[in-house]
């Protein structure tokens, strides 16, 4: 995964390293017990897939862009690409923060929630602060597109998450709601890594549509594969599966079993989403989704939207470098990681 990564982010080392130094930078020299949080968050790190994205994409429009700069400097344009990476990532960072406390989950990347070790408002205040500084990064590019951008992202994120808990409570079993969903909560996030990218390097209007597209079907694929992931081997995912249905969520595998599922299966899935499900309910949902086909039909849909990045990369990305991180990015979101 490593070796992967170092691959991917080659072409735009330099980049990636301010972008490290102004992330670390933007959420330190507080004290106290605002540093000591702000600590944690950060040393749960991530992988930064998004900022490798946004950077990416904004040297992909302008390759030779950053002459001007001089030796070990950057140029406007790829300053303001990694402040916007920096808005959006912390953008990010705050809304998984006051995700785990309106989700009330203890873990997240397999470490202690910040509501777990903390409180819950400690929670919600180092996220609205994380929020804030989200605000201050976007607005040191001096860009409106760019400003607008990450604020239309805050709201689509949030009413995502609104959607998600009123599909809850819904006993509808659309595909329709569940696309809703992933693309306001995972699909608009690339999107807008893509779209900031773009920005800083000033393209047109026809190639700003079409690397937007780029973004929201990375997202979703990436999304897609996450969902297959919650029917894996425990050992490999680090919690049990249908982990998801735990949290009264059916997502692409089981609603395609279940459109076409007899009552009593069909009757689990409603109960799923009315928290009234025994564990041995949920084993016999997740064997019932794995033996009628769900992560086949999910798989499918995974290398229909994989084809649509390829396309774009193959002809749109000129620089041979760019468009082979770009591949290997794609390659990654879906789990071909060599």
């Amino acid at each position: 995964m490593t070796d992967t990564l170092s691959h991917i982010k080659a072409p735009i080392a330099d980049e990636m390293a301010h972008f490290d130094a102004v992330f670390r930078e933007s959420l330190s020299g507080n004290g106290g017990l605002l540093d000591t949080v702000l600590e944690y968050i950060m040393r749960r790190g991530g992988k930064r897939m998004r900022p490798m994205l946004t950077l990416l994409v904004a040297k992909a429009f302008s390759p030779g862009g950053c002459e001007e700069g001089g030796k070990g400097e950057l140029c406007d344009g790829a300053l303001r690409a990694i402040h916007a990476a920096c808005s959006l990532e912390l953008l990010h960072t705050a809304s998984l923060v006051h995700d785990d406390v309106v989700d009330e989950s203890d873990r997240r990347r397999g470490q202690a929630s910040v509501n777990a070790s903390f409180d819950n408002k400690m929670a919600v205040l180092v996220g609205d602060y994380i929020l804030a500084t989200s605000l201050r990064e976007i607005a040191m590019t001096g860009c409106a597109g760019m400003t607008d951008a990450v604020a239309r992202l805050g709201q689509t994120l949030s009413a995502g998450e609104v959607k998600q808990i009123e599909n809850i409570s819904s006993t509808d079993f659309s595909m329709d709601n569940y696309f809703d969903v992933i693309e306001k909560k995972t699909a608009s996030l690339f999107e807008c890594c893509c779209r900031l990218g773009a920005l800083s390097a000033g393209v047109g209007e026809a190639a700003m549509e079409k690397v937007c597209e780029f973004g929201r079907n990375i997202g979703i694929l990436f999304q897609i594969r996450d969902d297959i992931l919650d029917y894996s081997d425990p050992e490999v995912t680090g919690k049990p599966a249908g982990n998801d249905l735990r949290e009264g969520k059916l997502t692409l595998p089981v609603l395609h079993v279940l459109a076409s599922a007899p009552d009593e299966i069909a009757d689990l899935g409603r109960r799923v989403r009315s928290f009234d499900i025994t564990e041995l309910d949920i084993n016999c949902l997740v064997e019932y989704t794995e033996n009628h086909g769900g992560i086949e039909y999910a798989r499918s849909v995974i290398e229909e939207y994989y084809r649509k990045c390829m396309d774009y990369i193959d002809h749109n990305i000129s620089d041979s470098a760019i468009a082979e991180s770009l591949r290997l990015y794609v390659g990654f979101a879906v789990g071909r990681e060599s």
